[in-house]
């Protein structure tokens, strides 16, 4: 690799086709390696990995580093930390990227602490400054402002990312990558945690990320008896719920609802907004929902101005009418 510059992509692949944040990943490293002249490198570790090394080729990857062995087969945070640590050392990137997932949050700390250098988690957007530094954007005081963050001696500079936050590239199967088969290293630790069986939850398959219809409700909504009828409205459509901060705060929806800087980043192709006024907190997360469907009685709402369709009416009259209408033409 010599001394040119990389930004590596680590590929987590264990829910390859409901997760697509390591591809998105991919993508934004590409934008980003053109403005410091580096390359892209997916980083894929396990056992029979070559279907994702040829997806993350197709997806925009330069390189591919593989370490492929069966002691590899199943995630073990002590071995996976310590051969991606060995890499890292060895090869020395600018920049490292991981998805903000459950997995994410238990490695990429991990991997920071062990090379001492600083980590932004969560980030809902990156840049690279005047000075060819990784601009990391994070949430903070709660998600009511953005944090800029960069790290300007430690290397590698890292953060998380939310899934959904960047776009991923076409699949193209003509490009073409370097890839590097590496050994597994010698000095493994020993396994602190033996794993017996797993079994993947059909429940977590699906997430809101990759939901077509999403039904979201805020502070307009007025109520938590009136919020509870936006899942009867979802499971008529097909759909998830979300939520606002306020009616997460007020009790009315689950802090994994959430939608926006602080939430989830959504892309469905219709999304319904009850009584949202459209702080920029919440638009942020929805800003690549295909067709927008927005109830309520402010028509100058931020949210109403980002709809296609904007009713001005109170959301639960409509919310009410929505369903009986549906629920008639079901039975029709």
């Amino acid at each position: 690799m010599g001394n040119q510059k990389s930004i590596w992509v680590f590929g987590d692949y264990r829910n390859y086709f409901q997760n697509r944040v390591t591809l998105q990943l991919i993508s934004k490293a590409c934008d980003l390696a053109r403005r410091i002249d580096a390359e892209v490198c997916a980083v894929v570790i396990g056992h029979v990995v070559d279907e994702y090394i040829m997806e993350y080729t197709a997806h925009g990857a330069d390189r591919i580093l593989a370490v492929d062995h069966e002691i590899l087969k199943n995630y073990s945070a002590d071995t996976y930390l310590a051969v991606m640590e060995n890499l890292v050392r060895e090869r020395k990137p600018e920049i490292i990227l991981i998805g903000a997932t459950d997995f994410g949050r238990e490695f990429a700390p991990r991997l920071a602490k062990r090379l001492k250098t600083g980590l932004s988690a969560d980030c809902v957007g990156l840049d690279i400054t005047d000075e060819g530094l990784l601009l990391q954007i994070a949430p903070s005081f709660g998600g009511n402002m953005l944090a800029e963050i960069v790290t300007p001696e430690r290397r590698p500079q890292m953060a998380t990312v939310r899934p959904g936050t960047f776009k991923e590239i076409p699949h193209n199967y003509e490009r073409g990558a370097l890839v590097e088969r590496l050994p597994l290293i010698t000095n493994l630790p020993g396994q602190r945690v033996r794993l017996v069986e797993y079994e993947k939850s059909a429940e977590r398959q699906h997430t809101m990320e990759n939901s077509s219809v999403i039904v979201c409700g805020g502070r307009g909504m007025g109520n938590r008896n009136n919020f509870k009828k936006l899942h009867e409205l979802a499971k008529l459509l097909g759909g998830d719920v979300g939520a606002t901060r306020p009616a997460v705060y007020a009790g009315w929806a689950d802090h994994s609802a959430l939608v926006g800087q602080a939430g989830r980043h959504i892309k469905p192709k219709i999304l319904f907004s009850f009584g949202i006024s459209g702080a920029i907190q919440h638009t942020a997360g929805v800003g690549e929902a295909k067709f927008i469907v927005a109830v309520n009685k402010n028509p100058q709402a931020a949210m109403m101005k980002m709809a296609d369709v904007a009713i001005v009416a109170d959301a639960g009259d409509v919310l009410n009418t929505f369903i009986k209408e549906l629920k008639k033409r079901i039975r029709e």
